[in-house]
């Protein structure tokens, strides 16, 4: 027992020992500064001095910007730009879907690739009140209001119908002519086939907005207009084009002139489709060709 307090009397005493430090002129030593030292004092003063660094680095660290420059942080406009161009592309991608989408659903009616529905004539047109397509200001020309006048005139006379006609669609017949093929979904003749004269005008069915507008190889000119009510008209084998792709056309306006194109193997004539919500169906069961 009597060891160990020897031995901690000498650390006490080592500890608790002053020294002076002195700083002398090495040419006259002459004494320019002292100082009264012990070893408990400087480990004291190295201790808190260590405590007071460490807590300012930290600081530094952690509340203000100089961390950025510190390798591994990321900097606040880093993170930002990383955010905003996550979001961009987000939407980016949410966009080029839908155009896809839209593209295959374009490739579909071109070719004619696309399963049949068949849809009831008055269910359709009965759906007319929902919009689809923005109206641009199409206003409505004197043959589209001759011929709700005439739908009126009509129902005005039926007894067991009210005066309000009750369908908003009248399509307009894109030419008149004699049917050299009906529709038939068996062979995939999702279409009606008009035999007209050369020159003959091709008129829009219903107000809209040209959609598709070009040459093709297999259909010649091929002008498509996607209307309201989820319906989309298509015209091919034309002799040239009056519409460009963008175009906003009224019921009854002349989209394209009917012509040889060098495709068609039985003589001039128009290939008119109606689509409505990506389905085809029958136009001769709306419109009057003859």
């Amino acid at each position: 027992m009597s060891g160990k307090r020897l031995k901690r009397k000498k650390i006490k005493k080592k500890l608790f020992t002053k020294n002076r430090l002195v700083i002398l002129n090495e040419d006259t030593f002459e004494e320019i500064f002292s100082l009264r030292l012990t070893l408990m004092n400087v480990f004291v003063v190295a201790s808190l001095g260590a405590i007071v660094i460490i807590f300012v680095t930290t600081y530094i660290i952690a509340f203000t910007p100089l961390r950025e420059y510190i390798p591994g942080y990321a900097s606040s406009k880093l993170k930002k730009d990383a955010t905003e161009l996550a979001l961009k592309s987000d939407s980016l991608t949410k966009v080029m879907q839908e155009n896809d989408a839209y593209i295959k659903s374009i490739k579909k009616i071109l070719t004619g690739e696309l399963e049949y529905a068949k849809f009831n004539k008055d269910s359709i047109l009965a759906s007319a009140s929902t919009a689809v397509v923005d109206e641009e200001d199409l206003q409505p020309n004197e043959d589209e209001l001759k011929l709700r006048e005439e739908v009126a005139r009509e129902d005005k006379f039926n007894l067991f119908e009210k005066a309000k006609p009750k369908v908003n669609a009248v399509f307009f017949p894109p030419a008149k002519g004699l049917i050299t093929e009906k529709f038939n979904v068996k062979e995939k003749h999702y279409a009606v086939d008009v035999a007209l004269a050369n020159n003959t005008p091709i008129k829009a069915v219903l107000s809209g907005k040209v959609i598709f507008a070009d040459w093709t190889p297999t259909t010649g000119n091929v002008i498509i207009i996607r209307h309201n009510n989820g319906f989309i008209s298509v015209y091919k084998h034309a002799a040239s084009l009056t519409k460009s792709q963008g175009d906003a056309v009224r019921t009854g306006e002349v989209i394209a002139i009917a012509g040889s194109t060098g495709q068609e193997s039985t003589g001039i004539h128009l290939h008119f489709e109606l689509w409505k919500d990506g389905y085809p169906i029958d136009p001769s069961v709306f419109i009057e060709f003859e």
